[in-house]
C-alpha cells in the first residue's frame, strides 16, 4: 500500500537504544540481557502474535545450558515452565509394524538427553517475558513487524509495524489505525525459520553469498492428554524410518510432560523429492504405528501445530551482522539437526548479540555492524555444538535414511573423539525447492482416510490450532506470478502446495470435478498456521509469504 497514493497520514514513531524483532527465546533473551548489562537502556520487542508464546511451536526436549547462564535462578523459582526432568531416553528404527530399538551405547554422547526437560517452548516464552518485563523491557503483542527502516546509508535504523484496519483490496477501512515507528540504534531479526524481514536483509546485504544454502524440514505437533494408564513423565522417544521410505529425511518423537500430557511430532527434511508427498498424512499414518497408538490410544487430541525448521547447520549459517543489526536464533538457523534441539543456542545467540550491542552502546556507537558477535558464536558454544554434527544431514540427503544415519553418527563419533572428521566438511547442493521431481518420474503416494481417533484431517487440526484472520484484509501469501500454480505447477508437479501445506490453505478447485475441467488455485489465507513451508518449497518460488495483520495466525496454548 503506496502511502504516497493512498495519502495516509505520518507514522507515530518511538526512539529506543534496541529494536528487537520476535519474541521468542532468542529475542526476549537478548532483551533480558540488555537489561542485565545496563538497566538504564531503552529496550522494546514488537510479537507478531497475539501473546507471548501464540505462534511458538518446538518439541520440545530442552537443553537448560541457556537458561542456566541467562537466569541461574530459573531452577529454583515457583513460576518455572520446566518442571519435567528427562527420565528415560529411547531412540527406535520403525518397519511398518515393529519397532527396533537402537541401543543408547552407540550413540554419541551429545545425544544423550539426561539432564535435559521436556516441555512447552511457548511456556518458556512466557516466563521469560515475565522477567524481561520486571526488568523494564517494552513487550508488544500482536503487532507484526511489516516493514524494515533504513537510513540514508543503507543501515538499519529500525522497524515499522502493520497499518491495522485494511480491506482486502488495499484500502483503509472505518478501523484503520496506521503502524508505528519503532526506531533503535541497533535492531535484532529474531522471526524463527524462514522470517519475512529476515529473507529481505539477506536478499538485501547478501548476508549467503560464502554460505551453502539453508536447508529447512516441517515439524508438525499434537498435544494430547493421556489415559493415565500411559503416561510416563519424562519418558523421550525419538524414531526415524516408517512410514517414509529410504530417500526422503524425517523423524518423529514422543515426549511425555507432566500433568499426564504428551506431545507427539514428525518431522520431514523438505528437500524430499515426490511431489505427491503429504508431510501432514504422514504424521497421521506414523500414529497409527503401533509403538504410538499404544500410548495415545484412550487419549484425547487437545492441539495442533507446524512450523518450518532450519536445517543447514554450521555450512548454511549466513553472515549475521549488518549495518544497524543482526540475526539471532532460528532467524541465525541454530538448530542442532541430530539433537532436534534449537533453543538452548537461541537463547545464547540472543546473549551474545545483546553483549555485543551494549558493548558497542557504551562506546558511543550505533547503527554499525556488531563485529564481535559475529567473531564470538562460531568461537563459542553455539559454534562448537553445530560444527560437531555438522555432516549428519548432508550425509543422509546423499546416502538415504539407513547409510546416511550411520554414517552421520559415525561421523559424530569421530568428532567428538578426535575432533576431526573423515569427510570433512560437506555440502548440502540445492536448495529444498529445487528437489521435487515430476509427477512422470515418480509413484503416487496415497493415503487412508483419517479413523478421527488417532488420524485426523487437516481442517479440524487447524480447528483446535485456534488459528484466526482478520477475514477482510490483504491476503498475506502472495503470488509474484498468478499464472504459475495452475500452467506450470499443476502439469508438472501436480500442484504441491496443496499436499505440503499442513493447513489446507492451498486448494486447486475445478469447474467440473468429473473432467478437471478449467482449474483454479485457491488460497484460504484464514487457515495459515505461519509454518512458511510454502514459500520454502514451491518449485517456482511463486509464492511469498508476507506477514498478516498483526495478532493473527494461531493461538498455541501450550505448544
Amino acid at each position: 500500500m503506496a502511502d504516497a497514493a493512498l495519502d495516509l497520514p505520518a507514522r507515530e514513531s518511538m526512539d529506543f537504544d534496541v529494536v528487537i524483532v520476535g519474541a521468542g527465546p532468542a529475542g526476549l533473551a537478548a532483551a533480558i540481557r540488555l537489561k542485565q548489562i545496563n538497566e538504564e537502556l531503552s529496550v522494546v520487542v514488537v510479537e507478531k502474535g497475539s501473546e507471548v508464546g501464540a505462534h511458538i511451536l518446538s518439541g520440545a526436549v530442552i537443553d537448560p545450558v541457556g537458561l542456566d547462564r541467562l537466569l541461574p535462578d530459573w531452577r529454583t523459582d515457583e513460576a518455572r515452565p520446566l518442571k519435567t526432568e528427562v527420565t528415560q531416553d529411547q531412540f527406535y528404527l520403525l518397519g511398518h509394524s515393529g519397532a527396533l530399538r537402537l541401543p543408547n551405547m552407540l550413540m554419541p554422547k551429545l545425544m544423550n538427553n539426561h539432564g535435559n526437560f521436556v516441555g512447552s517452548l511457548g511456556n518458556v516464552a512466557r516466563y521469560l517475558a515475565a522477567r524481561a518485563e520486571a526488568l523494564g523491557v517494552e513487550i508488544y503483542p500482536g503487532f507484526a513487524a511489516a516493514e524494515i527502516l533504513y537510513g540514508e546509508r543503507g543501515e538499519v535504523v529500525g522497524i515499522a509495524t502493520g497499518d491495522m484496519g485494511v480491506g482486502r483490496e488495499g484500502q483503509p477501512k472505518d478501523s484503520f489505525t496506521r503502524g508505528m515507528e519503532l526506531r533503535g540504534k541497533y535492531t535484532l531479526f529474531a522471526e524463527g525459520a524462514r522470517g519475512s524481514l529476515t529473507k529481505e536483509l539477506i536478499a538485501k546485504y547478501r548476508l549467503d553469498k560464502d554460505c551453502e544454502p539453508q536447508k529447512y524440514g516441517i515439524g508438525l505437533k499434537e498435544l494430547w492428554q493421556l489415559d493415565p494408564a500411559r503416561h510416563r513423565p519424562g519418558l523421550v522417544q525419538h524414531s526415524f524410518g516408517w512410514p517414509l521410505d529410504s530417500r526422503t529425511g524425517g523423524g518423529s518423537f514422543l515426549y511425555h510432560l507432566e500433568d499426564g500430557q504428551a506431545v507427539v511430532g514428525f518431522v520431514v527434511h523438505l528437500n524430499y523429492e515426490n511431489p505427491t508427498l503429504s508431510p501432514f498424512d504422514e504424521f497421521q499414518r506414523f500414529k497409527t504405528h503401533p509403538l504410538v497408538a499404544a500410548t495415545l490410544e484412550g487419549g484425547k487430541r487437545l492441539s495442533y501445530g507446524a512450523r518450518a525448521i532450519t536445517e543447514g547447520g554450521w555450512q548454511s549459517v549466513p553472515k549475521l551482522t549488518f549495518a544497524g543489526g543482526a540475526l539471532i536464533g532460528c532467524a541465525a538457523g541454530f538448530v542442532n539437526v541430530p539433537r532436534i534441539k534449537g533453543s538452548h543456542n537461541a537463547i545464547l545467540s540472543g546473549m551474545e548479540a545483546a553483549e555485543a550491542a551494549a558493548l558497542a552502546l557504551i562506546k558511543g556507537r550505533a547503527h554499525d555492524e556488531l563485529g564481535a558477535y559475529e567473531t564470538q558464536w562460531r568461537k563459542g558454544p553455539i559454534g562448537k555444538d553445530l560444527f560437531t554434527v555438522r555432516n549428519v544431514k548432508p550425509l543422509w540427503s546423499k546416502f538415504g535414511t539407513y547409510l546416511g544415519i550411520a554414517l552421520g553418527g559415525l561421523d559424530m563419533w569421530t568428532n567428538a573423539l578426535f575432533g576431526a572428521s573423515l569427510f570433512g566438511t560437506m555440502k548440502h547442493g540445492k536448495p529444498d525447492h529445487a528437489c521435487l521431481k515430476p509427477l512422470s518420474q515418480v509413484k503416487p503416494i496415497t493415503y487412508p482416510k483419517p479413523d478421527g481417533k488417532l488420524s485426523f484431517d487437516k481442517l479440524s487440526s487447524v480447528f483446535i490450532s485456534n488459528t484466526n484472520h482478520e477475514e477482510d484484509q490483504p491476503v498475506h501469501l502472495r503470488l509474484k506470478n498468478a499464472d504459475v500454480p495452475i500452467n506450470e505447477n499443476l502439469p508438472l508437479y501436480g500442484e504441491p502446495a496443496r499436499l505440503y501445506c499442513p493447513a489446507g490453505v492451498y486448494e486447486v478447485v475445478y469447474e467440473d470435478e468429473a473432467t478437471h475441467a478449467n482449474p483454479r488455485f485457491v488460497i484460504n489465507a484464514q487457515n495459515c498456521v505461519h509454518c512458511k513451508t510454502c514459500d520454502i518449497k514451491d518449485p517456482a518460488q511463486n509464492i511469498v509469504w508476507t506477514v498478516p495483520e498483526g495478532g493473527g495466525g494461531p493461538n498455541y496454548p501450550n505448544m
